[in-house]
């Protein structure tokens, strides 16, 4: 059960990596929208946040994975 619970709350770092990867993409369409001259570096500079907010979450997917086989 305890197990269980460990494996949830690692995983629940997605929650936090789906927040900031919205947060970031309505901030970039605002830039965008203000500054349209700009979206090529805006995008790059979005898709860089993204990756590494998505890391985030896999990490705590494979820890979440890791805890259930080898505790398991």
């Amino acid at each position: 059960m305890m197990i269980a619970i460990g494996a949830a709350l690692a995983v629940l770092t997605g929650i936090g990596a789906g927040i900031g990867i919205g947060l970031a993409t309505s901030k970039a369409v605002d830039a965008v929208a203000r500054q349209p001259e700009a979206s090529g570096k805006i995008t790059s500079l979005l898709l860089l946040g993204s990756a590494l907010a998505e890391a985030t979450a896999i990490y705590g997917f494979v820890i979440g994975l890791l805890i259930i086989i080898l505790l398991g």
